[in-house]
């Protein structure tokens, strides 16, 4: 597979990935300000997914401000119209290597962030039925492409990155809920923060069922980054990038298999043979930092052997 049409698939996918995390991430957090008189602010969400490149900030007590400028705005680069735009971009560029359905699939996607409709209806209407709305194409393009796309390289490719951006993201989202946690001892025992952190990330069912004691701090943090059963665990984003890497190995590429397979097996064990205690030994942050470096070296290695890019 030419490295343009791999480098394509694994942006394709690593900004479908992203685009659902920020739409669920937006929904959890619009319906927790409803809930919350005085005091909410989006300086979190903004944190973790507002493109660092944008000064034209909005306020960040004002969810519908807020909701607008991570959807609809051109100046953040992490808007979903941007990704979206980038998603359809590179699947126009391979377009005969996905299938046609995924082609349409996401052309929808595209044609439906555009309408200046779902604008209208965020200021003017209920904003969870335009999150609803982006969250079910979304969820389209992730049935269509499990059913429609061939098992070969290029949906290796597609999974490494969908997987590599998840890993990412739920790395981002704990790292920022503990930190704010830590400001504000208080939240540690806030049953409703750990309840909005595990339903945004769609662990919240899995937690109940897993957990009898209620929402404790150590809990969510061995289901997000220890719990192998946990589709948006740290391990198990870690499990299949390893998974779907070991798919790519042949004849041709032996010596730059061996250095992303070292990088991959040397994240994979740190986080298979850690412990809620031997996180908090190290320290949290640290923790974190350390595995989101990982992520990253990972990427960056992935752009230079197989993408081409320097």
């Amino acid at each position: 597979m030419l490295s343009r049409v791999a480098s394509s698939l694994y942006w394709l996918s690593r900004y479908m990935e992203r685009s659902d995390g920020i739409l669920r991430m937006l929904k959890i957090n619009y319906a927790s300000s409803q809930d919350t008189v005085n005091g909410f602010t989006w300086e979190p969400v903004t944190r973790i997914f507002a493109g660092l490149d944008d000064h034209e900030m909005p306020d960040l007590t004002n969810s519908r401000e807020v909701l607008g400028y991570m959807l609809f705005s051109k100046n953040n680069t992490n808007s979903i119209i941007n990704i979206i735009t980038w998603s359809r971009e590179n699947a126009r560029s391979v377009q005969e290597h996905i299938t046609k359905d995924l082609w349409q699939c996401l052309n929808g996607y595209y044609h439906t962030i555009k309408d200046p409709g779902l604008n209208f209806l965020l200021y003017k209407d209920d904003p969870v039925s335009v999150l609803d709305t982006l969250i079910r194409q979304g969820m389209l393009y992730y049935g269509t492409t499990e059913i429609t796309m061939e098992r070969g390289e290029g949906r290796s490719f597609m999974n490494i990155g969908k997987y590599l951006e998840r890993a990412i993201q739920s790395v981002d989202i704990l790292d920022t809920k503990f930190s704010s946690a830590n400001e504000n001892p208080d939240l540690l025992t806030d049953t409703t923060y750990w309840k909005h952190l595990l339903q945004s990330l769609g662990g919240y069912e899995l937690y109940l069922k897993t957990y009898r004691t209620g929402f404790e701090a150590e809990n969510v943090l061995e289901l997000v980054v220890l719990n192998i059963d946990f589709p948006r665990s740290v391990i198990y984003s870690v499990n299949n990038i390893q998974r779907y890497f070991d798919r790519l190995k042949n004849d041709s590429n032996i010596a730059d298999f061996r250095d992303l397979t070292f990088l991959i097996g040397k994240l994979h064990s740190n986080i298979k043979y850690s412990s809620v205690k031997t996180i908090q030994d190290e320290g949290l942050h640290k923790y974190l930092y350390n595995i989101r470096n990982d992520l990253y070296e990972i990427g960056n290695c992935l752009n230079e052997h197989y993408f081409a890019y320097s």
